[in-house]
């Protein structure tokens, strides 16, 4: 990572602002409720950032799931340099914070009450609610692509059974098989993330089934660190000769993706009538915010839920912060390092607006290690703060940031390697204890 200035970055990762922003101090007039909808990377992050600014907040997170399994480091698993086991997080540890973790699923929110409803027929009610729902999946799309066939067609795009099963039909391919990577039109959840699969997929395959390739049918022109990642490819896959392990072809070349899947043959045919057969297909979905936000209609008539850039609040129902992967919070991407930012800014504005008080100065912190075998990393990092864009709309922008240099060292991708792991370690610790 190069060309980002340190005192920004350490500004911006020091709590993504929370020091700037969140004195810890406790609410004189009485104790707050402030209820967290999905146990994720934003939900967790932002009740133990409320917890930790002021105790004297009543913090409850309602999940369904008793266990959490992370998205980053889940290509790892699915290429077989990492167990299921070590990407699984339960909540104990957000209990030991002093939350109040509930296991069962918000079905409906009520702005003008400020209570939620759960499937098990409780009601909680709230002074702020944050909704971090995460994603859900848009099948309509791609004509014979549903929830349903994903079953047996993977995305692997939330992380858990989808990623064992992708796993497991990579261990039972032939070698001489080709793997198809179908990465749907932005914006979707973490940008790089189907390249780097590519990447450890490909490695994968170089190891235990060398005749095999990886061909990526794309629906953009280009991706996330595109130039890292060609230069990469062909030092360790032969991209772009007769022989490459891994091939991709542009939006250009496919009309902008997927328009229909055969199913039974793992066959895709795209937008320009052509068709690719693969062994083990991995078919991306376009995405929307999670479904809770879509029912309580905080995504208006779009599929993300509009925010202000300073609180997250959203600007369709007051006193809702919708944080993560859901939000529209461009020019952020959608990952697990940006949720982990934008709860804990979240969490400060939500501690100072109980008060009665205008929310500090923001700083949000967004990096992303990508690998493309086992010591082999790239990155990019930036810092941002809430601006505007050229037509006046607000915005939060890149201020400074840096990406890993073009021809760098073995030993400098290694390290970016170590520095990934270190990353996983200490952003898992900040989110779960």
């Amino acid at each position: 990572m190069t060309n980002i200035a340190r005192r920004d970055f350490v500004l911006g990762a020091g709590a993504a602002g929370f020091a700037l922003a969140a004195p810890r101090f406790a609410i004189a007039q009485g104790k707050k409720k402030v209820v967290v909808v999905g146990g994720g990377i934003g939900g967790c992050t932002v009740a133990h950032y409320l917890r930790l600014a002021d105790p004297s907040i009543e913090v409850t997170l309602i999940e369904p799931k008793k266990s959490y399994q992370t998205c980053f480091m889940s290509n790892e698993v699915i290429a077989g340099a990492r167990k299921m086991e070590s990407i699984t997080f339960g909540y104990d540890g957000v209990r030991k914070r002093g939350v109040e973790v509930v296991h069962d699923s918000v079905t409906a929110i009520d702005p003008a009450g400020r209570t939620v409803k759960t499937a098990g027929g409780a009601s909680y009610g709230y002074d702020r609610l944050v909704v971090a729902p995460g994603i859900d999946f848009k099948f309509g799309g791609i004509e014979g692509y549903d929830a349903a066939v994903a079953e047996k067609i993977p995305h692997a795009w939330k992380a858990g059974p989808q990623t064992e099963l992708l796993r497991q039909q990579l261990e039972a391919m032939a070698d001489g098989g080709t793997v198809m990577i179908c990465p749907p039109a932005a914006p979707y959840r973490c940008p790089p993330g189907p390249y780097e699969r590519a990447s450890l997929i490909a490695a994968y395959l170089k190891r235990h089934k060398p005749k095999s390739k990886v061909l990526i049918v794309d629906a953009a022109n280009g991706f996330s660190k595109q130039p890292l990642f060609i230069e990469g490819w062909k030092a360790l896959y032969g991209y772009g000769t007769p022989n490459a392990m891994i091939e991709w072809i542009s939006g250009e070349q496919t009309d902008g993706g997927i328009a229909k899947l055969d199913a039974a043959t793992r066959t895709v045919t795209t937008r320009f009538g052509d068709k690719h057969k693969a062994d083990v297909l991995n078919l991306i979905p376009a995405q929307t915010a999670g479904k809770i936000a879509l029912d309580a209609g905080l995504t208006g008539s779009g599929a993300w839920c509009p925010i202000d850039v300073e609180t997250f609040e959203s600007t369709i129902h007051k006193g809702i912060h919708v944080i993560g992967d859901a939000s529209i919070a461009s020019t952020m991407p959608k990952s697990g390092y940006a949720a982990n930012s934008q709860a804990k800014v979240t969490a400060a504005a939500i501690v100072a607006l109980l008060q009665g008080k205008e929310p500090g100065p923001q700083a949000y912190v967004n990096t992303c290690y990508s690998l493309l075998n086992d010591s082999y990393g790239i990155s990019v990092a930036n810092v941002y703060r809430p601006g505007k864009d050229d037509k006046g709309a607000p915005v939060i922008k890149s201020v400074s940031g840096g990406i890993s240099p073009l021809g760098a060292s073995p030993e400098f991708r290694r390290r970016e390697v170590a520095y990934a792991h270190s990353w996983f370690k200490n952003i898992t610790n900040d989110v779960f204890g």
